[in-house]
């Protein structure tokens, strides 16, 4: 299963966290694995070493080092390894995207800079990146700088997108296009789409403040939404969710091996992994039948019918 990281911001904690994203619920709805690591405390408050401050403290291989760790006892995808994080957690997430950008797949930092100290760094490889911040924010601001500590915290927006067009070798000018204004918000967001090696994404606050926009039913947009098609999208992720009014019928679920599928009608069904490649192919007739799938690495699948139904199947060994 692909493996989304969560990074807090600076004096957070995964409990606070977990009571307000609810992250077991993102977990069932994505069916992905999702990791909420907590920084150590420095000078009375929790906080990354996102490259702020002198600090010996290596959270950048610890974070790898827990993937591999990970890996090693549940089937995650190392293809599909994304970072969000928000606030310092987005200093953090540019910090892992430029110095293991090879071995992840896609980063989301939001209200988060590029510090001066990783800006001298050249990103080891192009990383998909969506970078998301409000234009009044004044912690982390659009210019670099905080009226709530003082001083210049890294580069602003402008120079953040200029980094990572110049690392991923994207297009100078990018397409634009605004989200509906729909809601009595005061906000405006835009989206700015920068097309290259790995692709290069913006989405501008305006009036946007040091917050994390949830709820769809508040806001015109809710950033974890927009966070996860952009990691789903291009990369090759089956995402059942378009689907789910049209499922397929299967039990036992997660499975060691034999499933029994129910079709109303003689179809042909694929089982896909999570990157899109098609498995086996099973010609089922109308009814009650099983197939099997003990030959396949244990992990997440897709079983997908020729009129677009989709189900979800965990294997397990």
């Amino acid at each position: 299963m692909p493996i989304l990281y969560f990074l807090h911001g600076l004096g957070d904690n995964i409990t606070r966290l977990d009571n307000e994203f609810h992250f077991q619920q993102v977990a069932d709805e994505f069916q992905w694995a999702v990791v909420i690591p907590q920084a150590l405390t420095q000078s009375g408050a929790t906080m990354w070493n996102a490259g702020l401050m002198a600090s010996s403290i290596d959270d950048s291989g610890f974070l790898m080092a827990l993937l591999d760790a990970l890996a090693e006892q549940y089937p995650i995808n190392l293809d599909s390894v994304f970072f969000t994080g928000f606030s310092m957690g987005g200093f953090m997430t540019h910090r892992m995207a430029i110095e293991h950008g090879d071995r992840i797949t896609a980063c989301a930092p939001v209200s988060g800079l590029i510090t001066h100290s990783m800006a001298n760094q050249t990103a080891v490889a192009p990383v998909r990146m969506l970078h998301i911040h409000g234009t009044t924010d004044p912690v982390v601001g659009y210019d670099g700088n905080s009226q709530y500590f003082g001083g210049n915290l890294g580069l602003n927006v402008d120079a953040i997108l200029d980094y990572w067009k110049n690392t991923n070798h994207c297009v100078a000018e990018p397409v634009i296009d605004t989200f509906p204004d729909l809601k009595n918000d005061g906000l405006r967001f835009v989206r700015y789409t920068y097309e290259g090696d790995a692709e290069l994404q913006h989405i501008k606050v305006i009036g946007g403040n040091h917050t994390w926009y949830m709820s769809e039913n508040q806001y015109d947009i809710g950033y974890l939404t927009e966070i996860h098609k952009f990691f789903t999208i291009n990369n090759g992720y089956v995402d059942v969710t378009e689907h789910e009014q049209n499922t397929l019928q299967l039990w036992p679920n997660p499975t060691s091996g034999c499933v029994t599928i129910k079709v109303e009608d003689d179809t042909v069904v694929e089982v896909m992994d999570v990157q899109g490649r098609c498995m086996a192919k099973y010609a089922l007739k109308s009814g009650t039948q099983q197939i099997e799938l003990r030959d396949l690495t244990e992990g997440l699948y897709f079983i997908k019918g020729e009129n677009g139904a989709v189900t979800k199947v965990m294997l397990t060994k």
